[in-house]
């Protein structure tokens, strides 16, 4: 006499295939969980603390290179007070760029592109920007050059290591300019002096070349990549040390 009771081959087989269907559908269900909370966090920190952009042009040599792809720090200015030497990424405040044709792309690239820029991988923007460094801050008076080819912030000549010159010249700009800073706004240069279209080729531009704060992005921190010149960005506070801060 068989007993009934007892579980067949048969049905021990099915309770198995039921185990391992529910194990995998769970696998999946935390997977996606996974994904979406990590696709959320980088969301956040893209949107309020950091974000990745590339160079687009040479304006910032040697200090930046084209295609270099940089982390930027999105809490200043917003909680960090911007300092004098710092690299900022800020939108065009009007006129400062030509008008760029749309990038074309197939629907699946750009939507991996779109996916990758969400988590701060990917910069589609970054021909909308552009990449300085800050010299003079709100009520600044910037005055170039003296009779060693110095630049000088409210009277105190500035000596700039991070400054890329022609061969032979020692001017650190090769047209004279005598401005003060006004309120809540940047004076921006480019390393690369005698290549970079700044604050001081954009006076016939709705700001009179100078950068809103507003504008600011963020300050670069490291260039992330290539991994071989990987490295943190200097703000050099030591070339600003004796200017005044009275007029910040």
């Amino acid at each position: 006499m068989t007993d009934n009771s007892l579980p067949t081959r048969s049905h021990r087989l099915e309770s198995d295939t039921k185990r391992k269907k529910r194990g995998v559908a769970l696998f999946l269900r935390d997977l996606l969980v996974i994904f979406v909370v990590a696709l959320l966090i980088s969301f956040l920190i893209k949107t309020f603390l950091i974000r990745s952009f590339y160079i687009p042009s040479g304006s910032m040599e040697t200090t930046l290179l084209v295609n270099d792809r940089i982390i930027v720090n999105q809490l200043e200015p917003g909680l960090i007070p911007i300092a004098r030497g710092d690299v900022v990424v800020f939108r065009d405040p009007g006129g400062w760029l030509l008008p760029q044709a749309p990038v074309q792309q197939n629907p699946i690239v750009a939507g991996v592109d779109w996916v990758l820029s969400v988590v701060g991988l990917s910069a589609p923007d970054s021909n909308d920007h552009l990449i300085k460094r800050v010299i003079g801050l709100p009520g600044d008076h910037v005055v170039c050059c003296n009779a060693l080819g110095q630049m000088s912030v409210n009277d105190i000549p500035l000596s700039e290591p991070y400054v890329n010159l022609p061969t032979g010249q020692t001017q650190v700009s090769k047209d004279a300019f005598d401005v003060v800073v006004p309120a809540k706004s940047l004076w921006v240069m480019g390393d690369n002096r005698y290549n970079s279209k700044d604050s001081r080729y954009n006076g016939d531009t709705p700001g009179k070349g100078f950068v809103p704060i507003e504008n600011v992005v963020g300050r670069a921190l490291v260039i992330s990549w290539p991994l071989a010149r990987w490295t943190w960005l200097d703000d050099y506070p030591e070339v600003f040390r004796g200017v005044s801060a009275e007029t910040d």
